[in-house]
């Protein structure tokens, strides 16, 4: 009963985390005025960032679900449920929680790497160096990259308490007859 209660911790820590994370890059402009002209930088001019943002809210919404789940359980259930329909159910939560935390650490990393780019530019395709001009833009969205990246390590510690809530339903008798045979 206890796991349960901490995954339905870690999980609301997960999706407040993205949450924060996908409206500090979705609401990050600015505007400058360069060359006598007003220029507007939004999360749009980078495609990294737009994926960041919709995987941040998938996650935040996935995790939001997972967490009804958990609090079905506790309060229905009270732990009284058969460990054989449960397994289906706990492999599938299994499995979700990895391609969640993949599909965001793998958006996040494509996000830092398009940021890279716009702080140190490229000579050799003539890009310019954004942070000189918008740096509130890049602090900005440098926390929120920082943020979702800790949602990821919570992601990650939801996975390993997943992980164990499914592995814990095998018996390790019956594990050691069947490696035996």
């Amino acid at each position: 009963m206890d796991i349960l209660k901490t995954e339905a911790f870690l999980r609301l820590s997960a999706a407040l985390v993205f949450v924060l994370a996908a409206c500090l890059v979705r609401l990050d402009t600015q505007t400058k005025f360069i060359f006598f002209t007003e220029r507007k930088i939004t999360f749009k001019d980078l495609n990294g960032l737009q994926a960041l943002v919709y995987a941040a809210f998938v996650a935040a919404g996935y995790n939001v679900l997972q967490l009804s789940r958990c609090i079905f359980f506790v309060s229905c259930f009270h732990g009284n449920l058969s460990k054989r329909s449960y397994r289906y159910l706990a492999w599938v939560g299994y499995l979700l929680d990895q391609v969640v935390l993949y599909l965001t650490f793998a958006t996040n990393s494509a996000a830092v790497e398009q940021s890279m780019l716009v702080v140190t530019g490229m000579k050799e395709f003539q890009w310019a160096k954004w942070c000189n001009k918008y740096t509130r833009f890049c602090f900005q969205t440098g926390g929120a990259i920082c943020c979702c990246f800790l949602a990821c390590c919570l992601m990650a510690f939801t996975t390993f308490v997943s992980g164990f809530n499914l592995f814990r339903l095998y018996s390790p008798k019956k594990f050691l007859r069947l490696k035996n045979t």
